[in-house]
């Protein structure tokens, strides 16, 4: 076999090798997240874990229909930033920063079905970082938060997913958009 197709065997196996040596050892999640949509894809950081989140959240809109919560952005230790399925709606928040370690656990505020009025699904989510600091995104809170996920241990919060009703528009639908929410822990 001559050096070329070596080298080129070396690095498809190096690569494929790289791309799936980063494992989760645990996933946290939480009762009360609720049941519209799709969950998408896992998303983790290349390397390290998550100090920081963000979340996309659409303003109260009065008589019409709410979303509210549509997306949540971890920010890796690293410098990337992973997310998972988002909703169309809103704006993203400033990055809301452990200010010593990692995001370990969480709790999700989720208002409960509403039957034939507005369903607005997950709105809120709130950290514990590894100092036991408690971090919690700015949103209105219709509902209220359920318990603390397990903490991840050993290690921290690496990586998202999340399940999106997608955006069906109109004036005759109810939009929720992020319903549920998973994370994973890597040592």
């Amino acid at each position: 076999m001559d050096l070329s197709k070596i080298i080129v065997i070396c690095l498809v196996f190096c690569c494929v090798w790289d791309a799936e040596s980063r494992k989760s050892n645990s996933v946290l999640s939480v009762p009360n997240g609720a049941q519209w949509g799709d969950w998408g894809e896992i998303q983790l950081c290349t390397t390290g874990h998550a100090n920081a989140f963000a979340i996309k959240v659409e303003a109260p809109q009065g008589f019409h229909d709410d979303s509210s919560l549509n997306g949540i952005r971890l920010y890796c230790e690293s410098g990337e930033t992973v997310e998972s399925a988002v909703g169309s709606k809103g704006e993203w928040s400033k990055s809301i920063n452990c200010s010593k370690d990692f995001l370990k656990s969480f709790s999700l505020n989720v208002e409960k079905p509403q039957g034939l009025f507005d369903d607005t699904a997950a709105n809120n989510i709130q950290f514990k970082c590894q100092s036991g600091e408690q971090l919690k995104g700015l949103s209105k809170e219709w509902g209220k938060f359920g318990p603390w996920s397990e903490a991840c241990e050993p290690g921290a919060i690496c990586g998202i997913q999340t399940k999106v009703e997608p955006y069906k528009g109109g004036l005759f639908h109810d939009n929720t958009g992020l319903n549920d929410v998973k994370f994973y822990c890597c040592d």
